[in-house]
């Protein structure tokens, strides 16, 4: 690996006699891991080497081909880098099982924000932000497929959300930054890197902290975290924050054993993930902690707004209605012809939300009205709330499934005519419509494995 000589210069000193373990650790293959998805699978046993700090978090022996994996497709586990997976302290040291209302402002493609919904309760609430359209269409992707019924996902710019007043009890910034922990994943990175992105960067990333302060509550955690080791855009953007806001830094208690690096150069309590001392890329996190008293509580009644049509104040049926498990928790409306489900406690908080900011997907799309027939959407088959009894369910083989998955044509003599759930090894991977003749295949086109390569067991 060609390390260019100002990354050595900025880097080197802060590593000293740990530079040329760090070196040869960049030399090395990444890490493969994965994160189950406890809502939809708990055969872990083939998994042998846990992620220490994550209890839901797996490291794979080699990487083998995901694309044709129906787990993956399923949501039954998550691709994500073992070093973000610290997420999860932050929340289990200072979230627990508090009520709250999350932000994550940066989050495609979307592991951390399907980890932050899988551990948040669900009388809570995630809003899921990306400002990419069409990063923000795969972020929507990953999230239908983990089937948390409490998440919003919006595309919007951090100026955008920050308008929104003392709204969000934790806000995660996984900043955009100069990507020097993705070196040995992205050679890319390696050629783009410069002093002068890496000043870009840490004035990018102050003007989103201050961009959205506002909308974190007085006493709410901002998770602050990039993929780089520099101490421009880790420590002295921390300290930036505590100068200008007056935040506090809150500490992890997180055993040495796990080899996480403290601060480079500052007092504060931060933490570096570093490739020759954790199994992992590298990572940077700090928790701040927002001071102040609180204004009056926020108003969350939606305003008007031309950006999203109105929900209509209709009913459903209850064979539709009972598509989903508890559907008695849930607020059920009509948009367009199709119809969504949003749990009932935080369905004031979604329709504010979306009377402000850019909606891409929300709760669980039941399905869409065509004429006299109301067809059920992939959302619902992907929804950890899915009353499988409600439907007629065809165990399929790993072949079948992969057909499915790429949208081929596909017929089911022997099974019941109308609307079958598809599973694989138990887990719905989705519906189709069973003609007897034929079945309409109803998996999103968008989704559908493109790849003309099949392997031999499909």
């Amino acid at each position: 690996m060609k390390l260019s000589e100002d990354f050595i210069k900025q880097t080197k000193p802060l590593l000293e006699e740990q530079w040329n373990d760090f070196v040869e650790a960049l030399e090395q293959p990444s890490p493969t891991s994965i994160r189950i998805n406890k809502g939809k699978y708990t055969k872990t046993e083939a998994y042998s080497e846990p992620v220490i700090w994550c209890q839901d978090g797996y490291y794979l022996a080699e990487r083998p081909s995901f694309t044709f994996d129906p787990l993956f497709h399923a949501g039954a586990y998550y691709v994500q880098e073992a070093s973000s997976m610290i997420i999860g302290q932050v929340f289990q040291q200072y979230v627990g099982n508090d009520t709250v209302k999350v932000l994550d402002l940066c989050a495609a493609p979307g592991g951390k924000s399907t980890h932050i919904a899988s551990l948040i309760t669900p009388d809570s609430v995630l809003v899921a932000n990306e400002v990419i359209r069409n990063r923000a269409n795969i972020l929507s992707e990953n999230i239908i497929k983990a089937g948390h019924p409490n998440v919003i996902v919006t595309n919007n710019d951090p100026a955008d959300i920050g308008k929104l007043t003392q709204v969000f009890d934790v806000i995660l910034i996984d900043a955009p930054c100069s990507g020097e922990g993705m070196f040995r994943k992205d050679t890319q990175a390696i050629e783009e890197w410069s002093l002068a992105n890496v000043q870009l960067c840490k004035e990018r990333q102050q003007r989103i902290v201050a961009d959205v302060w506002e909308t974190l509550c007085p006493g709410g955690i901002l998770i602050y975290s990039t993929c780089t080791y520099n101490t421009h855009e880790n420590e002295e953007n921390v300290q930036w924050m505590k100068d200008t806001f007056g935040a506090e830094v809150l500490p992890l208690d997180l055993p040495d054993e796990w080899n996480i690096h403290g601060a480079f150069n500052s007092g504060n309590s931060v933490y570096h993930f570093l490739p020759h001392l954790t199994r992992g890329e590298g990572f940077f996190l700090a928790v701040l902690r927002k001071t102040g008293d609180s204004e009056d509580e926020t108003d969350f009644a939606p305003k008007k707004s031309k950006k999203q049509p109105k929900s209509k104040s209709i009913s459903l049926d209850s064979v539709y209605k009972n598509w989903i498990k508890g559907n008695e928790k849930y607020s059920f409306f009509e948009r367009s012809g199709s119809w969504f489900a949003f749990p009932e406690r935080n369905f004031d908080f979604f329709e504010y939300i979306v009377s402000q900011l850019k909606l891409v997907s929300a709760g669980i799309r039941l399905g869409d009205v065509k004429g006299k027939d109301f067809i059920p959407d992939h959302s619902l088959a992907m929804s950890q709330t899915l009353n499988k009894d409600a439907f007629t369910l065809l165990e399929v083989d790993k072949k079948t499934a992969i057909a499915y998955l790429r949208k081929e044509a596909l017929i089911f003599p022997d099974s019941s005519k109308g609307y079958l759930l598809l599973t694989y090894s138990g887990i719905p991977i989705g519906f189709v419509k069973n003609i007897g003749n034929r079945a309409n295949n109803l998996y999103p086109n968008e989704w559908r494995i493109r790849t003309t390569y099949l392997p031999d067991d499909c």
